[in-house]
């Protein structure tokens, strides 16, 4: 009965220590996992989570966006970005607002930007310019075909 208490005891520890939520950027350390820039624009990074809980951290929505399809998206968690409203916020990238526009560069050069509504995107459209899109449409964007 007693090691049947420790395997429950250590079987709790072991689920409890496996956080599959988003995990902050360090910037000015972390790296892009896919063009390996250190990420510094608080504005533009983005994480993948991976069901089992494993983060891919980016320096831009579009570095995130041509990684994914080297990652069997059936295992994908969260797709987060920061919105450029509120530099450091990761919010939800299937429910975010895109825009694209020359008028805000991004650090790999597509001009890729993300808000948290579509108001603050249609917002920025009329100071800056460009198309907004949401994550449907950016997915086409980026040619996958399936999640």
């Amino acid at each position: 009965m007693e090691n049947l208490k420790i395997v429950l005891f250590l079987l709790l520890i072991s689920f409890s220590s496996c956080n599959r939520g988003p995990k902050p950027i360090d910037y000015g350390s972390d790296g892009c996992h896919f063009c390996s820039m250190t990420i510094v624009d608080q504005q533009h990074a983005a994480e993948i989570v991976t069901k089992k809980g494993k983060v891919f951290k980016f320096d831009s929505s579009e570095c995130m966006m041509n990684h994914v399809k080297d990652i069997e998206q059936q295992k994908i968690a969260l797709f987060l970005v920061n919105d450029y409203g509120q530099p450091g916020k990761l919010i939800d990238a299937t429910k975010a607002s895109f825009l694209i526009s020359s008028g805000i560069p991004s650090p790999m050069g597509e001009f890729l930007t993300a808000f948290e509504t579509q108001t603050a995107a249609s917002k920025a459209k009329e100071q800056h310019k460009g198309e907004v899109l949401n994550w449907e449409q950016l997915k086409s964007r980026f040619h996958w075909l399936s999640y």
